[in-house]
């Protein structure tokens, strides 16, 4: 049975970092408090120098590297955060790190690995999957007799990003009810259940998994570590088939619960808090704020922390983000539609089936020849949910009614 590590190990971890790591800001969000009639407090350290609490882990571990292991280099794996902060690392303590990172990660987050870790780091594009890149990697350091810098699954690490636990409890002047934690790969829920269980044992600590990659979810169900069959990497900084040894076994010991969050409800939850907070954050760093939602009832009257982990976003993806969004609002939908074979049908399904504030997003015919006789793929976004049956009426009383695929993941993945 895995024991809580000594608080000391984060003290003398805080001392450690102090030179790279920043004491982020943590205030209450009054929005929030507002909305969910409770006190939510957030823990900003997507303010960090490399917009992520990855730098404490990472600057932690690559910190107590022998003079020989430094001399030799260090290998990880990361979709993007955890490379920031071991790039960063790196170049403060001039060690050469090779970077595996995944075809999917934004290209933003590659472009600031680059940046931080300068002449000091290699960057290897590899696999589909962090799971890819992260078998690559191990490879790579055993052949080349280099210091793996795990992500999540290392003490060290996991002492570093506990930090921030630290910082909370000293930044805050009340006894925290709830904290909400976002669960990847598990190095930052296992920081903070080590501090918290030993500094604020009352505290509810609440595990926050996307609901395209539930594995720490799916391992506690099931007892055992578990590997996901397949994942959606959307959420890259959460996108993991297998949670780390070392974090189930805290949190199977010790975690009071586990919410899982939709994706298109993470990326309203982006926008939401840009155009309302200005905040720009990934979306892991909005999964906590996500976990409110379904959390509204037990958190009423309560002192709650979110913890804002990244705001690693890069811009280009603002348009799958929004699309996402309104989804999951029910405000966007897609059907096959067979249009009758009679003179001006485009014209009247404008003019007669669409409402007055509906809008053609998306058209499309399914064939390249003979488009006048083949279906095409229609989205439409609707202003309010209840403009949704009305439209359906209006288009099967026309003979307009196709397939709606919006509930058909293998044909509808194709549009996102």
């Amino acid at each position: 049975m895995r024991k809580l590590i000594p608080l000391s190990k984060f003290e003398k971890s805080s001392l450690r970092i102090g030179k790279a790591v920043s004491a982020t800001p943590f205030h209450k969000h009054d929005r929030l408090s507002a909305l969910f009639r409770s006190n939510i407090w957030v823990k900003r350290d997507d303010l960090q120098d490399v917009r992520s609490f990855k730098i404490r882990g990472a600057f932690n571990r690559i910190s107590l590297l022998t003079e020989n292991e430094r001399k030799n280099g260090i290998v990880c794996s990361s979709a993007g955060n955890h490379a920031q902060g071991v790039a960063y690392a790196c170049n403060y303590h001039n060690i050469h790190g090779t970077i595996f990172m995944p075809s999917p990660t934004p290209s933003q987050k590659v472009s600031q690995v680059s940046m931080f870790g300068g002449k000091n780091i290699t960057i290897k594009i590899v696999g589909d999957i962090y799971d890819d890149s992260y078998e690559a990697s191990l490879v790579y350091s055993k052949k080349h007799k280099k210091t793996f810098i795990h992500p999540f699954d290392d003490e060290d690490v996991i002492i570093g990003q506990g930090t921030m636990a630290l910082e909370i409890l000293n930044q805050s002047l009340f006894p925290i009810d709830y904290l909400l934690v976002p669960i990847g790969g598990g190095g930052l829920i296992s920081g903070m259940i080590n501090v918290f269980k030993q500094k604020s044992p009352k505290t509810r600590i609440i595990g926050i998994e996307p609901k395209g990659a539930p594995s720490m979810y799916e391992s506690m169900r099931q007892n055992k570590r578990i590997t996901l069959d397949r994942i959606d990497n959307f959420v890259d900084g959460a996108a993991v088939k297998t949670i780390g040894k070392i974090s189930f076994d805290y949190c199977s010991k010790f975690l009071d619960d586990i919410v899982i969050v939709d994706e298109g409800e993470i990326c309203q939850n982006i926008l939401t808090m840009y155009n309302n907070d200005a905040i720009i954050v990934e979306p892991a760093g909005a999964m906590s704020i996500t976990g409110l939602n379904k959390m509204s009832k037990s958190i009423k009257d309560k002192n709650v922390v979110c913890l804002i982990c990244g705001g690693n976003n890069d811009i280009t993806r603002m348009s799958e983000i929004k699309e996402r969004a309104l989804l999951f609002n029910n405000l966007k939908h897609y059907f096959v539609i067979r249009f009758p074979q009679r003179a001006g049908a485009l014209k009247e399904f404008v003019q007669d089936i669409l409402g007055p504030t509906d809008d053609i997003t998306f058209f499309e015919y399914s064939k390249k020849s003979s488009r006048s006789q083949g279906p095409a793929v229609v989205g439409i976004q609707i202003k309010s949910v209840k403009d949704f049956e009305p439209l359906i009426h209006r288009m099967k009383k026309k003979g307009f009614f196709g397939d709606y695929i919006n509930d058909k993941p293998d044909l509808f993945q194709f549009l996102i």
